[in-house]
């Protein structure tokens, strides 16, 4: 069992949090982009990014897997180097795809960063390590309000036990067919109820914004676990979501920031 991780930074919880930064296409800022982290701190909105393994083990700012939708390459971005996704132009931006030391240093603790790890092993199973030393690296130091979470619980264990992390958080949703068919239905089961959340060390959740009543968050919040949620598209989603969640992660609008 891993170590609790240490709570979230209180800013986590007052500024809405910008889903992949507050990117805009028709705009020039691409999600996951520098454009969009910078928009995002410029507008005071803490900010969600997702990382992923480069073939050089980096932590690239992406977020799926391959590469078409975003850029004008094909195939599985974990076959490329670092320095080969920093040369590849990202879809509707003028920037290749940056590293997490990228982010990190145009961030530079002036609002809140919130860092998704992408399940690696490809059915949130033990096959993990890799991505989550780079992204320890990469945030070594680093002095601002950070906070590191994933779908995957094994993910957060390994960070958990290897101590000096900043917040760990699960990320967490009903675990229903459409995306998560292929796990079996015990292992989808056990997730839907955050059964990992003490045993990987984590201190908060961010939870799918339709899926708020699941009866686990109830749980976690009534003992004071931070819920954030994702991810909301209207204004009155957003309020809707906050009747459980402390903050929610954000895309398409601009929500208000409170005083």
């Amino acid at each position: 069992m891993a170590p609790q991780s240490p709570p979230l930074h209180p800013a986590f919880l007052r500024a809405p949090i910008a889903h992949r930064g507050l990117h805009d296409l028709a705009a020039g800022r691409p999600e996951n982009s520098r454009a969009a982290v910078a928009a995002a701190v410029a507008a005071g909105y803490g900010i969600e990014i997702d990382v992923q393994l480069t073939a050089d083990g980096r932590a690239a700012v992406f977020h799926d897997y391959h590469l078409g939708r975003l850029t004008g390459e094909t195939g599985p971005l974990r076959q490329r180097s670092a320095a080969e996704l920093g040369r590849l132009g990202l879809t509707g931006g003028a920037e290749g795809v940056p590293m997490l030391e990228d982010i990190i240093a145009l961030v530079a603790g002036r609002v809140p960063l919130l860092i998704e790890v992408k399940d690696q092993d490809g059915a949130l199973g033990p096959d993990v390590g890799a991505l989550e030393a780079a992204v320890a690296e990469a945030i070594k130091g680093y002095a601002g309000p950070v906070a590191v979470m994933s779908f995957n619980p094994h993910s957060i264990g390994w960070l958990g036990a290897r101590g000096g992390m900043p917040a760990l958080g699960l990320v967490t949703c009903a675990f229903d067919d459409d995306e998560f068919g292929p796990l079996p239905e015990d292992r989808r089961a056990h997730l839907r109820d955050i059964a990992d959340f003490e045993a990987v060390g984590a201190s908060f959740i961010s939870h799918d914004k339709g899926d708020l009543g699941n009866p686990a968050v109830a749980r976690l919040k009534a003992r004071g676990v931070p819920v954030l949620c994702w991810t909301v598209h209207l204004p009155e989603e957003g309020a809707e979501a906050r009747r459980i969640a402390d903050n929610i992660t954000f895309e398409g609008y601009l929500p208000a920031i409170p005083a």
